[in-house]
């Protein structure tokens, strides 16, 4: 363990670098290989990450999360919905459990969000931005991409491709969710 890689908030194990953010690329998500949490940036300590997760489950009942840990992440990586600005740790079932968060016992595969979850992270791997689709909806943070014409062809491909993908995500999140590996979990309660 060193400043490159720091302890894992859940689990101690060393966290080590993933990927970087879409929005930033000095900005680095770190993984733990045990537990599965990431860190955008520098770790959350264990008390912030549960207080948020307290604070979540009073402003939304039983709030919904991406799963680190799912078939949907391990597609998308760096083009995964649930990677987007504002989001400091990604969470699975097991670094849920390590972190012993008060009224937050387990994390249960919520379907309908799972395939929305992948359907707009297989329209990411298309675009040059990010999560534009669920950012129209008002249901996520968009990451435009960087040029006028990288703007407009997302626009077309967004179009163009939006049915076909949402037939592809239902497939793969039942796949998923079957395997236990679903997208988004709903947190329950104790």
């Amino acid at each position: 363990m060193g400043p490159d890689n720091p302890p894992c908030p859940a689990c101690s194990e060393p966290l080590f670098g993933w990927l970087t953010t879409p929005w930033d690329a000095d900005l680095l998500v770190l993984r733990c290989e045990r537990c599965g949490l990431a860190s955008v940036g520098s770790p959350q300590d264990a008390r912030e990450i549960r207080r948020e997760l307290a604070r979540d489950r009073v402003d939304e009942a039983r709030p919904l999360i991406g799963n680190r840990a799912s078939l949907a992440a391990w597609i998308g990586a760096a083009a995964w919905a649930p990677l987007e600005p504002g989001v400091r740790s990604l969470l699975t079932p097991e670094a849920l459990s390590r972190l012993d968060a008060p009224g937050v016992s387990r994390g249960r595969w919520a379907p309908g969000p799972g395939v929305v979850g992948m359907w707009q992270t297989l329209l990411n791997t298309f675009t040059f931005g990010r999560n534009l689709a669920l950012a129209r909806l008002g249901r996520a943070t968009a990451t435009p991409a960087a040029k006028p014409w990288q703007r407009r062809l997302d626009v077309v491909i967004t179009f163009s491709t939006a049915g076909p993908l949402a037939l592809v995500a239902v497939l793969l999140e039942l796949a998923g969710g079957a395997a236990g590996k679903g997208g988004v979990l709903r947190l329950g309660g104790d």
